[in-house]
Order: C-alpha cells, then structure tokens, then sequence
C-alpha cells in the first residue's frame, strides 16, 4: 500500500484517492460544507489555511494545507 503525504505527519493511501482539488472554488465550499454535516469531513490541516480538497473512494473530504500542485507532483512520485 503507497501512502500520499499530505502534510504535517498525516498520510492518505494513495489508491482511495479520487480527485485532488483546490479548496477555494465555490462548489468545494460547498462541497466541504456538505460533508461536515453529514460527519464525512476530516481536518488535516492542523489549524492551517486549507488549500487543498482530497476526495476519497470513501465519499469522505480531506482537508490539506498543502497546495494541490505539491500535492499532485507526491502523487506522481508515488505512483512510479
């Protein structure tokens, strides 16, 4: 199993990683929004700017403060 860091010592595994989103846009916003109600939300960013959306296989949104380029070139490392 490969692991994505996506900062501050916390990791995702990289094959339930959908999508990996800049968290400014207005859908992400409410997408966020969407998955703290219903308890899929998980806080990664310890206490920092959010910067990045990870969607999961699971339906669940993972905060980052990573930008999402570094995060996408970890993936790409990871990968090969």
């Amino acid at each position: 199993m490969k692991l994505l860091d996506i900062g501050f010592n916390n990791t995702v595994s990289l094959d339930k990683v959908v999508a990996v989103v800049s968290a400014e846009a207005a859908p992400m916003k409410r997408l966020r929004e969407e998955a703290k109600r219903e308890g899929r939300l998980i806080d990664a960013t310890n206490g920092r700017k959010t910067r990045t959306i990870i969607i999961t296989t699971s339906n669940h949104i993972i905060l980052s403060g990573i930008n999402p380029q570094t995060l996408a070139e970890r993936m790409k490392t990871e990968r090969l």
